[in-house]
């Protein structure tokens, strides 16, 4: 069931920027009481889909592994500011926090980590029967320098896939002309804006063990 189209909150980029920590892993996300906005990148004729049925169908492949990432500065690297071939078009997806947590107890780190798993024989079990990859990379500024914080990425496959795509998706926007706008004010900072971004903390607590 959808729920009422809520509005996406902007705010410059060098403002916001002073409010998050400068090293360590951290979920950054745009989110409110009941909600959470996840990004992707897609060619035109999957985010064209996606929009008008507010559900991925079309050329939108279910037996393939798909990133959701909530760090909107990480998606724009990705995508090079909706430039790169198959990516020109940047869809924010608002999901329900229950269902993200749900995603995050599921998860499971795409590289061994001692931390969770006695052996890289018990690590690729758990990668083999999880529908759900966790992965911390290197965040970046609007210019695409690396920092020293970690942002995360989640890949999608199996049943969560097909939730996330056929039901659970609360509203699907295609934010490109937005990104567009924005890609001119990279070199100038104090001019660019983005999606309000906090630190998120699960509300679940085994979520919150299982991604550090």
């Amino acid at each position: 069931m959808k729920t009422t189209k809520t509005e996406l909150c902007f705010t410059h980029y060098s403002e916001i920027a002073k409010t998050w920590p400068q090293s360590g892993r951290h979920i950054l996300a745009h989110f409110d009481e009941e909600s959470i906005w996840v990004y992707q990148a897609y060619r035109p004729s999957i985010a064209n889909f996606a929009v008008e049925n507010q559900t991925f169908g079309g050329d939108f492949k279910y037996t393939r592994m798909s990133w959701i990432k909530p760090n909107f500065l990480w998606m724009m690297y990705r995508s090079g500011w909706a430039t790169k071939p198959g990516q020109e078009h940047i869809l924010a997806i608002r999901i329900t926090k229950e269902f993200f947590d749900e995603i995050l107890e599921a998860a499971v780190p795409s590289s061994f980590c001692s931390d969770f798993y006695s052996s890289h024989d018990d690590w690729k079990k758990a990668v083999g029967s999880s529908d759900i990859r966790l992965q911390w990379d290197p965040d970046h500024d609007p210019r695409g320098e690396k920092q020293e914080r970690r942002a995360i990425q989640l890949g999608l496959r199996g049943e969560f896939l097909h939730r996330f795509g056929k039901q659970e998706a609360r509203e699907i926007k295609d934010i490109t002309p937005f990104v567009s706008a924005q890609r001119s004010n990279v070199k100038e900072p104090a001019n660019l804006q983005m999606p309000l971004e906090r630190i998120y903390t699960p509300e679940s607590n085994q979520a919150a063990r299982n991604v550090g």
